[in-house]
């Protein structure tokens, strides 16, 4: 029985000469990783070899399975290590820095040996310390004990050779300058499968690896009166290193989930320093508790990744007891008629009974050399003929090739220049999902211009501008109407006023060509307005659309009308009898709120009378306090001054007139703030009690 498990083992002996499997499957997506799928048959006692970069490796051990077909066994994966630059620079017992000086670098290595040539001169001895001098020019100076025990100062820059003389020390800092060199390295790294049988045997190798995403170019070719129709070419660049040689290659459209898990450097984590916590008193321990348990096996893309029946792969690594399956199809034939394409079909329906690696469950239908078929939430275009691209090329592969739904028109939209574009209106009755890209129309049997489209879903609608078109011209004009009160409530002292106005946008089009044209107009859709007259063709997340047909030489005007809908609140006891009897005279108000709204009103306006009377007494009793006081001085005054009794007298006559006039005035203002506070107590009681 066959079985897969996936990576797992790191254990294993290489063999002398370990075969490498060609590619003979890829798959590519549209975020930036592809599916490749490697096969071949090996020797006796064999073991396989795949290369990758460096940088697929992390991709490589998060998705690789292995398919073993001849009843032997997986014994092991081995592949080249990597270990982190940062862990294995710090085995060293010195740094290299990037900017750093000779002389930091040698005084990491007090006590070693040191030869350094001066001429035909040698000086040897024990580095005791090395520094940089802060003068102009720099200098270096490094400090040794010779053999004799004397200390020497020697000028580094002087210097025309250094050696270490113990070789364990030369070798550390070759191995040193190799990590860093390895670091910085895109070489190879290479993957080994050992297996433990001695007979002939067929390895199927499959993993996901970055990979350009594959682009697609569509040809919209208008007639006069034959069918669009519509050609796709897909973009497919091999930068992978090796050559796809007669592969089986299909081209997913949609973004799956993906990302990069550091699995490839070896990881270490630091380890806490504890000790014996001997008089500390124990604590309890809490442990989680479980709310789920399963055992559940991944599936992933495909049965070349994870799929099939219970006779498959269960992990990386398959069974030796599982049959074999069927071998890999033969060539499929080229489509150049009905005939080639029954023959097509009849072709794919073979490959799909026999071949349970195959990525594709059942084609929808067969197009330009390509079937296409939906892959769960994603659509996959699977090149009919095998595909060979040598590495470090690309090639343009049909993948399409379909009459469509499309109609001729004009869109012109808000705010846009005064000319519409020429555009196509698209319909994706292929059955297929098209992926989004650039289009060249061809209009009549000539260039018409170009256009982007975004991903169209299987029965999708999509305009499609590709040219401004000069003899349709498209203006506006604008008016509105003064707002009109429709609804009125209220409610515990709050006044809720719903209000209306009309507003009107003109778009006149002149269509100076001397043929029939249909304009599809873009208004703007607005939060908290609503169409009177017209109903749109459709609507967007950003517009209405109108269709409006033009004939030839005409000019046309076509109004839209929408109705602003604007929703007020007022706090009744905030708001004079003036703005209260604006809407009393409302005439879409009825009777009974009417006379409620009026009393209100009628209240409010005694108030503000009300307040009005106690300013004026406040601003003459001010007048009358003004006169006491000056008369008040005048008397004093004159008191101090011999003669003037008599008219001492007369200010006194004055000053008791002004007083009973005061007194008077502050009567006044009293009994005028209990009026205001009855026609306040009155008015919040109508306020509290009305409602309509």
């Amino acid at each position: 029985m066959m079985t897969r498990t996936f990576l797992c083992l790191l254990l294993g002996s290489a063999l002398a000469v370990p075969a490498e499997l060609p590619v003979t499957q890829v798959v590519l997506f549209k975020h930036g990783v592809g599916f490749f799928e490697r096969s071949g048959a090996l020797g006796p006692g064999d073991s396989a070899r795949l290369d990758f970069d460096a940088s697929e490796m992390n991709d490589v051990l998060k998705s690789l399975t292995i398919e073993e077909r001849g009843g032997g066994k997986i014994s092991g994966i081995r592949y080249d290590s990597m270990d982190p630059l940062s862990h294995t620079l710090a085995q060293f017992p010195f740094r290299i820095g990037g900017s750093q000086p000779l002389s930091a670098m040698l005084d990491q290595l007090k006590g070693a040996r040191l030869e350094l040539k001066f001429g035909n001169e040698t000086v040897s001895g024990l580095v005791v310390n090395a520094r940089q001098l802060d003068v102009q020019p720099e200098r270096e100076q490094l400090t040794l004990m010779l053999d004799s025990g004397d200390l020497h100062t020697v000028d580094l820059s002087a210097a025309s050779s250094i050696r270490f003389p113990d070789p364990k020390l030369q070798q550390q800092f070759k191995d040193y300058l190799s990590a860093l060199a390895a670091a910085r390295s895109k070489e190879r790294r290479s993957v080994y499968i050992d297996c433990t049988d001695a007979k002939e045997r067929k390895l199927t190798a499959s993993y996901m690896i970055p990979a350009p995403v594959w682009k697609s170019s569509y040809r919209l070719i208008l007639g006069a009166e034959a069918k669009p129709i519509l050609e796709g070419w897909a973009i497919v660049d091999n930068t992978t290193g090796d050559d796809w040689t007669s592969v089986r290659l299909s081209l997913v459209s949609g973004r799956p989930i993906s990302f990069i898990s550091q699995l490839y450097p070896p990881r270490y984590l630091a380890r806490q320093t504890v000790e014996l916590p001997e008089d500390a008193a124990a604590q309890p321990v809490l442990h989680a508790g479980a709310y789920e348990e399963q055992n559940a096996v991944g599936r992933g893309y495909g049965g070349g990744i994870g799929s099939g029946s219970a006779g498959g792969v269960i992990g990386g690594i398959a069974s030796a007891n599982a049959p074999a399956p069927p071998p890999p199809p033969p060539p499929r034939p080229q489509m150049a008629s009905p005939r080639d394409l029954k023959a097509a079909k009849q072709f794919d329906k073979e490959w799909q009974a026999g071949d349970v690696a195959s990525l594709v469950n059942s084609p929808s239908s067969i197009v330009a050399g390509a079937s296409a078929d939906a892959v769960g939430e994603l659509f996959e275009y699977r090149i009919a003929q095998p595909v060979t691209i040598r590495k470090n090329e690309s090639a343009m592969l049909p993948f399409l090739q379909d009459a469509i739904d499309a109609r001729k028109l004009l869109i012109w939209s808000a705010g846009a220049s005064e000319h519409p574009t020429n555009a196509v209106e698209m319909t994706n009755s292929t059955g297929k999902v098209l992926d989004g890209g650039p289009v060249t129309v061809y209009d009549g049997g000539t260039y018409g211009g170009e256009a982007l489209m975004e991903t169209l879903k299987a029965g999708d609608k999509r305009l499609v501008s590709y040219a401004v078109d000069l003899g349709t011209r498209v203006t506006t004009a604008f008016k509105s109407k003064q707002a009109v009160v429709r609804e009125m409530h209220l409610s515990r002292g709050v006044l809720s006023v719903k209000s209306a106005a009309e507003e009107t946008t003109t778009y006149t089009a002149r269509n100076v060509d001397q043929k029939p044209k249909t304009l599809i107009v873009e208004h703007p859709l607005r939060s908290s307005y609503t169409l009177l007259n017209q109903k749109p063709m459709e609507k967007t997340a950003a517009s209405y659309r109108f269709e409006v047909p033009l004939s030839a030489g005409a000019t046309r005007e076509f109004a839209v009308n929408e109705e602003h809908v604007i929703d007020s609140a007022f706090v009744i006891s905030n708001e004079s009898s003036d703005f209260l009897l604006a809407y009393v005279r409302n005439r879409d108000l009825n009777e009974d709120a009417r006379k409620q709204l009026g009393r209100i009103a009628e209240k409010k306006q005694q108030i503000a009378d009300t307040l009005s009377a106690i300013e004026d007494a406040r601003h003459q009793a001010e007048e009358l306090n003004g006169d006491e006081d000056r008369l008040r001085r005048n008397i004093d005054s004159l008191n101090r001054v011999t003669g003037q009794h008599d008219q001492v007298q007369s200010y006194s006559q004055q000053l008791g007139v002004i007083e009973t006039k005061i007194s008077a005035v502050r009567d006044r203002q009293a009994d005028l703030q209990k009026k205001k506070a009855a026609l306040q107590h009155d008015l919040d009681d109508l306020v509290a009690t009305l409602s309509f």
